[in-house]
């Protein structure tokens, strides 16, 4: 698949070092290469938690059947 800014990604594997976990929501905001971009994970509050250099390994796209859900960090 191919990835573009702006598009909704899912994380598919926990980043404990980031707070991340598998299921967490974030947006490409800059594509690298075909498989190499820069995804921000945000607060519900709109606040960044984390702006990471991630592959399509690490994230699958959004689908309809997706619902978002709030966690405490």
């Amino acid at each position: 698949m191919t990835f573009r800014e702006l598009d909704t990604v899912v994380l598919i594997r926990d980043l404990p070092e980031h707070g991340l976990r598998h299921d967490d929501v974030g947006t490409i905001v800059h594509v690298h290469a075909h498989d190499a971009f820069e995804v921000e994970f945000m607060s519900a509050s709109g606040r960044t938690h984390a702006v990471l250099t991630l592959t399509a390994a690490d994230v699958r796209a959004a689908e309809d059947r997706d619902l978002v859900a709030v966690r405490i960090l």
